[in-house]
């Protein structure tokens, strides 16, 4: 095992509790941090998907058909598995890993030419044109990475009417919306209606979806596939740049190798390290000392980075990087990173091409280093990391 004594993590957050696999706090709340508890939790078909600001989407008429992220039950069922075919690893493989490869070169020539560039404008530029190809959103105006910069800001303010603070969140965001839907995917809709293709929104039109419905769900799949890919590649380049050993064991490994290199990092910095459910019957789940039940009801909060490192769970040394970990394996090598039960992140395996293919064509280039190190900021509601100005360079001519 590599470094078995430290903490390798680059994204310190605080820790919430004594570290007990679930509790209740004051507030009615439950907390967990144990890995097989949360699992449970996730796995669980008595819970529905919680915070997100599902709040305000519940506000939405009920003739309007809500985003994927925030339904559960058959409906959800039904859709995840007609929608399956865009994300098996054969489909990444084949329809995917051709257009990552001729998107990262593109960016790459960028920095080749000016000599250096933020790793974050690379990263999203690349995370913006693959989804753009998974999506269907194949026909936007020039200034889709400045829609998106605007409408994913580095720190969200809280809408409302009550103060000037909200009044501005409130119209910046629907400005926001309404641009993306000019610019992006109202052309998009109109191509694909007049030529159906194999991607998203050919599928959403096909199924009766309105205009606003399939525009929730672009953004849906915007916010998952560009803005959680863009950031854990910019970390996981962090760790390469700073570890020489472990830059070494990626470079010269197999894809399998590299790709439990990243699984294993994403594991210790989960893009998404809250994750919440609420219960809608009693729910059994293992307790440090026995089955604990959680009322029908109950608002869960899961602490994703927490039962990431659970040593009962993923082994020793639970905070090194020990790429192939025998109890994370498959699937689950990242382990809850993407998720669990029916709202698993269906993009998980696009994310991990892309990231590989990213990673290794960019510490290919010559004379590749880092010129400043990033800043960390965090989305609070998600627990999600914001890297910003990790500034790399090449050898120019």
């Amino acid at each position: 095992m590599d470094r078995a004594d430290d903490d390798a993590r680059k994204v310190r957050r605080d820790r919430t509790g004594p570290g007990c696999p679930i509790e209740r706090r004051d507030d009615g709340t439950w907390q967990v941090r144990g890995y097989p508890t949360a699992r449970a939790v996730l796995r669980s078909t008595d819970t529905v998907q919680a915070g997100l600001g599902i709040e305000t989407v519940e506000k939405l008429p009920a003739r309007i058909r809500r985003p994927v992220l925030y339904r559960d039950g058959p409906e959800h069922r039904e859709h995840r598995r007609q929608t399956a075919r865009y994300f098996t690893p054969r489909r990444v493989d084949e329809h995917y890993r051709e257009l990552t490869e001729r998107v990262t070169h593109k960016h790459l020539n960028t920095l080749r030419t000016e000599g250096e560039a933020r790793l974050e404008d690379l990263t999203f530029g690349v995370a913006i044109d693959v989804a753009c190809g998974v999506i269907g959103l194949t026909r936007s105006r020039p200034g889709i990475q400045r829609r998106l910069e605007r409408f994913f800001p580095e720190e969200f303010g809280r809408p409302g009417l009550t103060s000037p603070h909200g009044i501005y969140w409130l119209l910046r965001q629907n400005t926001n919306w309404l641009r993306i839907y000019l610019a992006d995917v109202r052309p998009a809709i109109r191509a694909h209606r007049e030529r159906p293709a194999d991607n998203l929104i050919s599928h959403l039109i096909a199924e009766g979806c309105t205009n606003p419905e399939i525009l929730g769900e672009c953004l849906t799949y915007a916010a998952a596939g560009m803005i959680t890919t863009r950031e854990f590649i910019c970390v996981a380049a962090w760790h390469l740049f700073t570890d020489a050993a472990l830059r070494e064991r990626y470079l010269t490994g197999s894809e399998t190798e590299r790709l439990a290199v990243i699984h294993e990092l994403l594991r210790l910095e989960p893009a998404v390290a809250r994750l919440s459910r609420r219960t809608t019957g009693a729910l059994d789940v293992p307790g440090a000392d026995g089955p604990v039940t959680v009322p029908a009801g109950a608002l869960v909060d899961i602490y994703v980075d927490e039962a990431n490192t659970d040593p009962e769970a993923v082994g020793a040394a639970p905070t090194a990087v020990c790429p192939g970990r025998p109890a994370t394996a498959g699937r689950y090598a990242a382990a809850l990173s993407f998720g669990d039960g029916p709202h698993r992140c269906p993009g998980a395996d696009i994310a991990m091409m892309e990231t590989n293919v990213f990673l290794g064509h960019l510490f290919a280039l010559k004379g590749i280093r880092m010129l400043t190190p990033p800043r960390v900021t965090f989305q609070d509601e998600i627990g999600g990391y914001v890297i910003r100005g990790l500034r790399v360079a090449v050898d120019q001519g």
